[in-house]
């Protein structure tokens, strides 16, 4: 059993939606799952018709929800061939743009802004099923609401999730597809919710993981993860296989592709992952998984809006302290921390979330002169960077030889060498490393 994820783009038409129905079912499709996001587009206009309603403007919010129904109901007549499903699909999107609409006459919360933002999953997945249906495949929609929740701590409930899964599949008839819907879940209150962090991507690896699937898909409009960045270098491949943690090292550093989370139900349960194009559905893209390449460097990225912060402070000479009260002061203003590196006089820090930083430079001058350097980027190479291979950091710093680098993190991952830098060297520095390295 394969567990499919399909991102917005990927279902952003009836052109596209035909697509992947095609694509999930090829041969050997059955007893697979397809995890489905809102149609491209569609969740920013429900956060927009949310703003519209927090900011008490009921008739922009019944504008903005009237061109979206519209929108809709002109995909739904092109998507299907027969009235029968064009009229059934129609009749249930209007039910969901009224019950949208209802929201604009009462007492509007969080709980209420995350209804509506999972009705973009709940159209698009009814849509393709729909038109399956249409087409004879033997397809079940299971509610994600069901069977994803969250506990206290925000985090997936993966024992939950399993069990509820499990009963709620073996209460309908068995199918040979089942469509669910991607990051909408109920919280440990069972309120409707969601998975922030990687979204439906994340939804794919806990049902394959719940499920013990023998590979996980992860199917967007790029095949697989590239060895840079294809907006600032030319020529690049995508890499053929990486390391979960490899993987992991270079979606937090910049590769949109995936998030950094995302996958670890997948990694912990020794599930591949397999990164492939929609719009290439025969390329190989890029197989992620526990298995390690030696000796190879495999990609670059970089991760802008970043700011650095030294505290350079006389007292930190032999304060065993010191850098517990640094850290106490990131923590009390829940900012993380991106690289470190320190000197007996002094450290050096880099955030990418500059919300809280007048408080923590205050805090900070307390103890030692703080110095902040904003629009600064960092680049991240990854690969086999263990420190026994003698000359791969030699090789990195060689590339970045006519780039002024103001610091450098080697050594707290195996995987990855990372280098600080202003926002205005990042192409250059991109290009230099492909050169180089590629």
């Amino acid at each position: 059993m394969i567990v499919q994820k399909f991102g917005g783009t990927s279902v952003g038409s009836p052109a596209r939606m035909k697509s992947v129905s095609q694509l999930i079912t090829r041969p050997g499709f059955q007893g697979n799952m397809v995890v489905l996001s809102a149609m491209s587009g569609t969740t920013n206009t429900l956060v927009e018709i949310c703003n519209y309603i927090k900011d008490g403007n009921t008739e922009g919010a019944g504008d903005v929800i009237n061109r979206l129904q519209d929108k809709y109901t002109q995909h739904i007549d092109e998507l299907y061939a027969t009235e029968e499903k064009k009229k059934e699909t129609l009749a249930l999107a209007g039910e969901i743009f009224n019950y949208i609409r209802s929201f604009t006459k009462d007492v509007f919360t969080t709980r209420e802004e995350k209804i509506i933002l999972g009705q973009g999953e709940i159209l698009s997945t009814n849509m393709v099923t729909n038109y399956l249906l249409e087409c004879g495949v033997k397809v079940r929609l299971l509610d994600a609401l069901s069977f994803m929740r969250i506990d206290m701590n925000g985090e997936p409930d993966a024992w939950y999730i399993k069990q509820r899964l499990a009963e709620v599949m073996q209460a309908g008839d068995p199918a040979d597809l089942y469509i669910t819907q991607g990051f909408i879940c109920r919280d440990a209150m069972g309120e409707v919710d969601n998975l922030q962090r990687g979204g439906s991507d994340y939804t794919a690896s806990l049902l394959g993981a719940a499920m013990g699937a023998s590979e996980i898909q992860i199917w967007t409009d790029i095949d697989g993860m590239h060895n840079n960045d294809p907006r600032f270098v030319e020529g690049t491949k995508s890499v053929p296989h990486l390391y979960f943690e490899e993987a992991s090292e270079l979606a937090y550093f910049g590769a949109k592709i995936l998030h950094p989370t995302c996958i670890q139900p997948a990694k912990f349960n020794n599930i591949p992952v397999r990164l492939l194009n929609t719009m290439d559905p025969d390329a190989p893209g890029t197989v992620i998984d526990n298995r390690k390449d030696h000796g190879i460097i495999k990609a670059v990225a970089a991760k802008d809006n970043i700011t650095a912060i030294k505290i350079k402070s006389g007292r930190m000479l032999l304060a065993y302290g010191f850098l517990r009260k640094v850290f106490e002061i990131f923590e009390s203003h829940q900012t993380a921390i991106d690289m470190i590196c320190t000197s007996e006089v002094g450290v050096s820090m880099s955030i990418d979330n500059a919300t809280y930083l007048p408080q923590i430079e205050a805090d900070l001058r307390k103890y030692g002169t703080v110095t902040i350097d904003r629009d600064m980027c960092i680049i991240c190479v990854v690969g086999d960077m263990e420190w026994e291979n003698k000359g791969f950091e030699g090789h990195v710093l060689d590339a970045l030889k006519d780039v002024p680098v103001r610091m450098v993190c080697y050594g707290g991952s195996n995987y990855n060498i990372s280098f600080l830098i202003r926002k205005e060297d990042k192409e250059k520095a991109l290009k230099a490393l492909s050169k180089t390295l590629f």
